[in-house]
């Protein structure tokens, strides 16, 4: 049936296209339409909006600025597939090829490969949107991604089970990575020129940071690392198996297989082995209760065999001249969507560690243009205490897959730079800009440890959330009922020093509604 529909329409799987018809905030009318390679051809999951555009022109995306955005806010597993583009114009395919030559200039940007190339002969989708007529939606297809080759489909279907259609089919992958890069600078001769020195400093600093991270990324596919895979959720038997993959497995250059080769070896194992055997999604509350999640650690074998007994040994290299050391912190944690029956070394070399390249790129160029004034990413010691840059993860209302943002908290939540950062992001996605949906207490943690209990500041909330849900009334006559909307957190008694006998009002944090000895704490702007 599958293939069936894709050869012939358009599948929907989203709450609804969203038409920007706003033109005080200004920007191109258009949006990104997000599919999956896992998906049938022309499945469109959700829509971004386009807000970047050439200062010359302001009715051309800026593609370099808008890829570098949507590197880190879509997960891998998830890919821009095709342009919404909104007009009063009454020439559908005109606009249709300028929505399809827009997309093609984006995925160049977005996944342009090693050597600057992009090559794609899959389906790109046009979609024009006539302000004229109401705001209808004309779809086309590029058969081979060219603008000026394309047709008219012949049916949009529109699904009834999203949620279902894409986690009875794919799982989550989480890798988390810190790394601190120390950067050794020299100190130029006092003599000469201030100005002239701290110019020199920077420019060889940025350098070494430069080389650094160039470093890191290589040795993220180094052959003697070590991925140990293992499920998060709890299977029948009540364990959770893993899987040992190592670097020699891997190939970068391969395309992304499905095919297994039966059950013996690591590399011929797919991700429906870690993940849970029950076929019933009837139950499926939300992404973060039952999605299948998966996680991902790297280990980096520094020790290598060797024959003959060796002794370890330590080298020094004195510094030919005076310098400083700076440590640069970086928080990696990335989350990405695949296909069950994706082998396993595919999910690590074509998913997680392309996330992780493309999170650390994203990282320094925040951190490069302040190296050594105030590089935003908190004080050595400090890690925990939620300032500096760090990824978060949120799943919007109206969205089916997770989302990654990075937050700059050197000054807090509610300094004007990162207010207009989530303003941004609020435009971007279509959310309302009247309620906080995008704050630190709103992000979701898919994986938290059995056996150690995550910093609420860095991973959200870790109190029960919208509790009401699944729940039957009570029954109970003569109560209060209060009509809210967003999610909330619930909290015993006392729970945490809050005192649940005094209702407390805060416009810009939040409210607090206390009902008998339940509290319900609403996470509102």
């Amino acid at each position: 049936m599958d293939n069936e529909i894709q050869n012939t329409s358009i599948r929907i799987l989203c709450r609804g296209l969203l038409i920007p018809t706003n033109k005080e905030q200004g920007g191109v009318q258009m949006q990104w339409l997000v599919g999956s390679p896992f998906f049938p051809p022309c499945t469109i999951i959700s829509t971004f909006r386009c807000l970047h555009t050439l200062p010359s022109d302001p009715s051309s995306p800026d593609f370099s600025a808008e890829s570098d955005d949507i590197r880190v806010l879509l997960p891998k597993g998830f890919e821009v597939i095709g342009a919404l583009l909104v007009k009063s114009d009454s020439d559908a395919k005109n606009c249709a090829s300028e929505a399809i030559n827009a997309v093609v200039k984006l995925r160049k940007s977005l996944y342009k490969n090693t050597d600057g190339s992009c090559t794609y002969n899959g389906q790109l989708v046009g979609a024009v949107a006539d302000l004229n007529n109401g705001g209808t939606i004309q779809f086309f297809i590029s058969r081979n991604g060219n603008p000026q080759t394309f047709e008219n489909t012949i049916s949009v279907v529109y699904d009834n089970e999203p949620v279902k259609y894409i986690w009875q089919r794919g799982c989550i992958l989480q890798c988390e990575l810190p790394i601190k890069i120390p950067v050794y600078y020299p100190v130029k001769n006092a003599k000469d020129s201030k100005i002239a020195n701290c110019c020199v400093c920077l420019i060889e600093a940025e350098n070494i940071y430069m080389r650094a991270i160039k470093d890191v990324a290589s040795k993220l596919k180094d052959p003697d690392s070590t991925y140990v895979i293992e499920a998060q959720n709890k299977h029948s038997a009540g364990q959770r198996p893993q899987v040992l993959v190592r670097g020699t497995e891997l190939d970068h250059h391969a395309e992304i297989s499905t095919e297994t080769a039966g059950e013996s070896s690591a590399n011929s194992l797919s991700c429906s082995y870690l993940c849970s055997k029950a076929d019933d999604r009837n139950l499926f509350a939300s992404v973060e209760e039952n999605a299948d999640r998966i996680r991902v650690s790297i280990l980096s074998n520094r020790s290598r065999s060797s024959i003959k007994p060796v002794a370890p040994i330590a080298e020094y290299y004195p510094a030919l001249e005076d310098a400083k050391l700076l440590v640069v912190d970086h928080k990696l944690e990335v989350l990405c969507y695949s296909a069950k029956d994706l082998l396993l070394t595919s999910a690590v070399s074509k998913l997680i560690i392309p996330a992780l390249v493309d999170l650390l790129h994203s990282m320094r160029n925040k951190i490069l243009p302040h190296l050594l004034t105030q590089h935003p990413q908190g004080e050595e010691g400090r890690e925990g205490d939620g300032e500096g840059l760090h990824p978060y993860h949120f799943i919007p209302p109206g969205y089916l897959h997770p989302i990654t943002v990075i937050y700059e908290l050197n000054y807090g939540e509610t300094e004007m730079k990162q207010v207009e950062v989530r303003r941004s992001l609020h435009l971007r996605l279509g959310l309302p800009l009247d309620r906080p949906l995008l704050r630190i207490a709103n992000s979701v943690n898919l994986f938290v440890r059995d056996t150690m209990k995550e910093n609420s500041v860095h991973k959200g909330t870790s109190l029960l959330k919208d509790v009401h849900l699944g729940i039957r009334s009570s029954g109970v006559a003569g109560g209060s009922v209060s009509l809210i909307q967003g999610s909330y957190e619930y909290y015993h008694y006392l729970q945490d020093g809050f005192d649940d006998s005094v209702i407390n009002f805060s416009v810009q944090v939040d409210i607090i509604l206390s009902f008998s000895n339940t509290m319900w704490h609403i996470l509102i702007n």
